[in-house]
Order: C-alpha cells, then structure tokens, then sequence
C-alpha cells in the first residue's frame, strides 16, 4: 500500500487551513488518513507550519511520497535534508556526528535567513504602513488645500461684493453730496439775490404801514365818536322815560281834580 504525505483542507470559504497527513494514496483529498503529523496555515505572514520532525522523518524513510507542496514544506523544515545525510551515513560516507554537525550548521543558518526575512517582512509592513500613511496624509493636505482654496474663493466673492456695495455707496454719496453742493449753491445765490428784493420790499411794507396807522387813528377816533354818540342816545332815552313819568303823574292828578270839584259840587247843592 504506497502511502502518502498531503495536505487536508480545512477552513472555512476563501479561508483555508490544512492539516499535514499521512494517507493512502487510493484514498480521496479530504478522505480517511492514517496519522496527522502537522498544520499548515498559508495565509499569515510568514506562513506558519507546525511540523513533527521526527514522525515525518519516519514516514520519508519508510517510502511515503510527499506531494509537491508538502515537499517545499518539509524541504523548509530541514527533514529533506536530514533524510539525505542519513542515507550517506548509511552508505558509509559520513559519521552520524558529520551528518549532526553539518545538520545543525544548516539549521542555523536557515533560522538566521527565517529570521532576517521575518524582520524584512516586519520592515515592509511598517513601510507599507507609513507609506499609507503618508498616502493618508497627502490626500489630507490635498483636501486641506482644496477647501482652503474653495474658502479662499467664497471669502474673496464676498470681498469682491462688499467692495462693490460699498463703491456704490460711495458713489451715490458722491452723488448726494454734488446734489448737496448745487443746492447750497443756488441757495446762497438766492440768498445774494435776496436782500435786494427784501429791502424794496421793506421799503414797500413800510409805506403800507405808515397807510394802516393812519386808518387805525382814523378807526380809533371813530371808536371813540360811536361811544359819545351812545351816551348822548342814552341821555336822550333817560329824558324822555323822565317826561313819561311827568305825563303819568299828570294824568294822576286830573281825575283826582276832577273828583275834588264833583264832591265841592255835591256839598253845594
């Protein structure tokens, strides 16, 4: 039964994780498998593989035939290698001691060179990330820039509009203040056209004037005329309620004359 080294996959979609087994060769990818020897998971970085040394080492011994992938990985792992220097200790080539040293002196370098290329990748993130962060950074200040320019702008509109406002108002002071001009200057021409008209006019007023008082003593002498002619009408009307009351006690005194000689009459008959 010719056996197997090959990877079981496991994981989930777009997410795989295999499993490093011993298998039948008869037997399907993800089918029954004799003895698990290990993991393999690709998509870290660096690509982690948990191996047993020892029980691969075995299997390669025995005839089990990797496949290509899990070649590269045991390839990695130093059991290629080991397997190689065993057979030329048993060809009588080399000592069991040569094969460990040489063994060691290669596992020692192959885990400076690990190491180094853990550090590269450790450097190439970080550059990675400072390069993303400088991209970052460029499209911040791009951005800064772009809405300083667009702000730069709105303010330069709106200084453009205020300058405007205020050129027009000052034009329209301007304006008023030429309007202003004029008119204070017709004003004073009229005022130095003035005192002429206003002195012939004095002079006319005072002529009209000196002709209201003369109608006024004339107005005032009536006046006092009306009041005499009053006294004299009331003087008039006394004198004559006075000769009514003389009528009246005249006509008193007649009947009672007449009554007098009646009686004198009687007594002398």
């Amino acid at each position: 039964m010719p056996a197997k080294i090959r990877l079981q996959r496991r994981g989930r979609k777009a997410r795989p994780f295999y499993h490093i087994v011993i298998a039948d060769g008869r037997a399907p990818r993800d089918g029954k498998f004799i003895e698990k020897i290990g993991t393999y998971n690709p998509i870290v970085e660096p690509a982690d593989i948990q191996l047993n040394f020892d029980r691969a080492l075995y299997w390669l011994q025995s005839g089990a035939q990797p496949t290509d992938t899990v070649r590269t990985i045991l390839s990695f792992k130093g059991v290629m290698y080991k397997n190689h220097l065993l057979k030329g200790v048993k060809k009588g080539a080399l000592t069991e001691e040569q094969a460990e040293a040489k063994f060691q002196a290669w596992l020692s370098e192959k885990e400076a060179k690990a190491d180094n290329k853990v550090k590269e990748s450790e450097l190439a993130k970080k550059e990675a990330h400072k390069q993303v962060l400088e991209a970052e950074k460029l499209v911040k200040e791009t951005r800064a820039k772009d809405i300083a320019a667009k702000r730069a702008a709105a303010i330069e509109k709106q200084v453009e509009a205020a300058r405007e406002e205020i050129t027009a108002e000052a034009t329209e002071e301007a304006g008023e203040v030429k309007e202003e001009v004029k008119e204070e200057v017709k004003i004073e021409e009229v005022k130095d056209e003035t005192p002429a008209a206003e002195e012939t006019k004095a002079e006319a007023t005072e002529e009209k004037t000196e002709e209201p008082k003369e109608e006024e003593v004339k107005i005032e002498e009536v006046k006092e005329e009306e009041p005499k002619a009053e006294e004299k009408k009331e003087e008039k009307a006394e004198e004559a309620k006075a000769e009514e009351v003389k009528i009246e006690e005249v006509k008193e005194e007649e009947p009672k004359a007449e009554e007098v000689k009646k009686e004198e009459v009687k007594e002398e008959e």
